[in-house]
């Protein structure tokens, strides 16, 4: 009994899948002659489907001949069995019928509508048949062939002879002049580069625009090729019509970014007076010093400009596309995956900045490096070195090191200098200051406001170590003023017969190494008055 439920419910599961196949619409077929839709059929007529149509229609439009093709197409309303529409004739040949079954349910037209279309389309058909056997019609296409292909050479080299003449104004008048660019020759170069590659592109563009439209002239003239040529016609005006409306369309957006961009220069133009006043020492504001308004300048030119970039990029075109999706999600992951070594050495310098640790122009010594600081940037600093290197540190090196700044609190002093010599215990101390001092006023170019001053730094086991410091212009050069004062000190030394010589004993000298009291001041020493004392 189970067995036989079970065997009565397949059953009515399988006829119940045979009933929903035979009930389903039968699928549509599209007509197609010659390269052309014609129409869409989607009912079934007389027990003919879709596909059934189509293929009788175009039995039909095989069998028409030459005396057939030369009556125009004609179009009459009928109704048989219960179905009415319209049916289309050739020279009162019956071609195919339609009926309100085939309208697309989405279509707003009427029967009448549709059919106008359609005989529209047999019509040209028609036509393209009649010229395509007729050695008069193909004759004039040859003809209009050649006369575009000659109209097309003529382009061409127009493009070309208009080319060239831009070229050569280019090279003797730039649209930006280097004068614009100032001591950057080479960005001057390049920005011509760009002009010149610009206008190939521009020649490239029209000779491409004249070469798709002769080609799509030359294939409407011919009737196989027409429906290639029209297509290729109207791929190029759609897409004009396309970048003309979004032209149109962006316009808004365009104005309310170039609103938003001329607020936020005449915004950064006006700190720029600020910052402007400040650094020339015409505007006091607390916090903010002259040697910290180059970086607050940048910052918060940054900040503003990243601001407006951001309240204004909903509105640029196509900021909605995948396109600008897709690059924002590649530069996040570019700022992402590079950002913390570079914001490392940015707040680095930010940090050297506010700290007025040093600026350009000191002399400083960071690490092992001595020299003039030539630039300080955002991510590292430049110094110049005596040898004239240039030498780059990462200002996270610069801020996890020691750095001594020579020139910050030389003010009006000037800079020190300082040299340092060795001398055995026999040579009087005060010869040595005093000789040391000679030197000092003899070299040209060193302070002579400032005295010199002459230290000794350690008693060694065999000589004595003096130190020089001596003070210098801050816009002179440390290697070239250290070198003239260590000849001075030369011709000094050897002009009182005094060596420069430190001495070294392997075994204890034979008598003591001392300066008798009557050669503490020899010369070039001067003992002290009266009042004075040794």
């Amino acid at each position: 009994m189970l067995h036989r439920l079970f065997s009565l419910l397949a059953c009515l599961l399988f006829a119940g899948f045979v009933l929903a196949e035979d009930t389903a619409p039968p699928p549509e077929a599209t007509l197609t002659l010659a390269g052309r839709d014609i129409v869409t059929l989607h009912a079934t007529v007389g027990g003919l489907t879709p596909e059934q149509r189509v293929a009788r229609a175009e039995s039909r439009v095989r069998a028409l001949g030459e005396a057939d093709l030369a009556r125009p197409v004609l179009m009459a309303p009928f109704s048989r069995d219960g179905v009415s529409g319209l049916r289309f004739y050739l020279n009162n040949k019956p071609l195919f019928a339609l009926t309100d079954g085939d309208l697309d349910a989405g279509d707003s037209r009427n029967l009448l509508q549709v059919g106008d279309e359609v005989k529209g389309r047999l019509e040209a058909l028609r036509v393209m048949r009649v010229e395509q056997g007729s050695p008069r019609a193909q004759a004039w296409a040859i003809g209009q062939a050649v006369g575009a292909t000659v109209l097309l050479a003529l382009a061409l080299a127009l493009v070309s002879r208009a080319r060239g003449r831009a070229r050569a104004r280019l090279l003797q008048k730039p649209l930006l002049p280097k004068r614009w660019f100032g001591a950057h020759d080479d960005l001057g170069s390049v920005m011509q580069k760009l002009e010149q590659h610009m206008l190939d592109l521009t020649a490239l563009v029209g000779a491409l625009l004249a070469l798709h439209l002769w080609l799509s002239f030359i294939l409407t003239r011919f009737p196989y090729t027409r429906p290639w040529g029209e297509r290729l016609a109207a791929s190029l005006f759609d897409l004009l019509a396309s970048l003309g409306e979004g032209l149109v369309g962006a316009v808004p957006g365009l104005a309310k970014v170039a609103l938003i961009l001329v607020l936020t220069r005449l915004g950064v133009r006006s700190l720029g007076w600020v910052f402007d006043a400040v650094e020339d020492g015409r505007l006091t504001l607390p916090g903010l010093y002259k040697e910290t308004v180059g970086a607050t300048r940048r910052l918060t030119t940054l900040v503003l400009w990243l601001f407006a970039l951001t309240v204004a990029y909903p509105y640029l075109p196509g900021s909605s596309s995948d396109a600008f999706k897709g690059v924002s999600v590649f530069f996040g992951l570019m700022v992402t995956l590079g950002s913390t070594g570079i914001m490392n050495h940015a707040m680095s310098g930010l940090v050297l900045v506010y700290a007025r640790a040093l600026k350009p122009g000191d002399l400083v010594l960071v690490g092992d490096t001595e020299g003039f600081v030539t630039e300080l940037g955002a991510l590292s600093t430049k110094i110049r070195t005596r040898h004239g290197n240039e030498v780059t540190l990462p200002n996270s090196v610069v801020v996890g090191g020691k750095v001594v700044n020579y020139t910050r609190q030389a003010g009006e002093a000037g800079l020190p200098l300082t040299t340092k010599i060795t001398i055995g215990y026999d040579t009087p101390w005060r010869q040595v200051h005093a000789l040391l001092e000679l030197a000092a006023r003899r070299t040209e170019g060193l302070r002579t406001d400032s005295a010199p001053i002459v230290r000794q730094l350690s008693l060694q086991d065999f000589y004595v170590e003096y130190e020089l410091e001596v003070r210098m212009p801050l816009t002179a050069s440390p290697p070239a003023m250290k070198t003239a004062l260590h000849a001075q000190i030369l011709d000094a030394f050897n002009e009182f017969g005094v060596q420069i010589m430190s001495p070294n004993f392997e075994n204890q000298p034979e008598g003591a190494v001392l300066v008798a009291k009557g050669n503490w001041y020899a010369a070039p020493a001067e003992p002290p008055g009266p009042a004075g004392q040794a």
